[in-house]
């Protein structure tokens, strides 16, 4: 299958793009574009250009503030870099996690964090792991910049509150220092993406969950939080009674109708697999042992 016929703009600082959006009526950017290209050539969509921001430097790091607070992550940051980044497997392994799980290995190392966020695919794996870890983008317009709350990112399929001309510079985490968190997928065996994709983060004291957020990808129809787990898991002791519990809520967390289905798994399949896959997800992080 072949796009439809576009023209193609190279930027060469975010200004540029920013004005190479404005001009163009309809251009959407591109800078891994494993997502868009594959889209471009279903028909799915025909954007009339393409502006490229891929060569843009100061984009692509990675690296935590000064009170060690925060990580900041640029949105050139590709799959695998993130996936092999030290910093992030401590701070935040559920994105590590997630990237890593990712595609293959030539997605992992052309993809871009900020592309496949902006891109709005619910089958993706890393907007659970953005959701887990209450993240943030940080996106530029022309006349101004502002932030937008992972809870508020996603609007439906393929459709996120970054607006058509706008671009995402990073994303930003808070990090906390006796927190744990994992990404756990389901992997269609057609596409490679998250038949479902469970994110988890939590604050224990090593014998009570002090605070926790758990998130879900590829089973729904747009990225989600799970607050009845996450309610089910917050002050209760670490043990196989609270995980059970916990999961047991995952399924009726999501909103009538938001379960995917589809020719790989029903809805009601999907929302059994959440059960397992949330169940599972937590004792990855949980040490009931102790």
């Amino acid at each position: 299958m072949y796009t439809n016929d576009f023209e193609y703009y190279r930027a060469d600082s975010v200004d540029d793009a920013l004005t190479l959006l404005s001009d163009h009526a309809g251009a959407e950017l591109v800078a891994g574009a494993h997502g868009l290209l594959p889209r471009m050539k279903t028909g799915d969509e025909s954007p009339p250009a393409l502006v490229d921001i891929g060569q843009l430097r100061g984009l692509d790091m990675i690296e935590e503030d000064d009170d060690g607070t925060d990580l900041s992550i640029g949105a050139l940051a590709t799959h695998a870099e993130i996936a092999d980044s030290e910093t992030v497997r401590q701070r935040a392994s559920v994105l590590a996690d997630a990237a890593a799980e990712l595609g293959d290995p030539q997605v992992r190392n052309g993809g871009t964090i900020g592309g496949n966020l902006a891109h709005g695919d619910a089958r993706s794996d890393p907007p659970a792991a953005l959701l887990a870890l209450d993240g943030s983008l940080e996106v530029r317009g022309l006349d101004d910049k502002r932030t937008i709350d992972a809870t508020d990112l996603f609007e439906g399929p393929f459709e996120t509150a970054v607006a058509d001309d706008e671009i995402v510079t990073g994303i930003r985490i808070p990090t906390i220092d006796d927190a744990v968190s994992g990404y756990r997928k389901r992997r269609d065996p057609l596409s490679g993406y998250a038949l479902v994709g469970v994110g988890v983060w939590l604050r224990t004291d090593g014998e009570t969950i002090e605070e926790a957020r758990v998130a879900v990808t590829g089973a729904t129809t747009t990225p989600a939080r799970l607050p009845a787990v996450e309610d089910e898991l917050e002050g209760e002791a670490i043990t196989e009674d609270t995980i059970t519990a916990a999961s047991a809520k995952a399924g009726i967390t999501v909103d009538d109708g938001a379960f995917v289905s589809d020719v790989q798994a029903s809805a009601e399949y999907r929302e059994h697999l959440l059960t397992i896959d949330t169940e599972r997800a937590l004792y990855d992080v949980i040490d009931i042992s102790q």
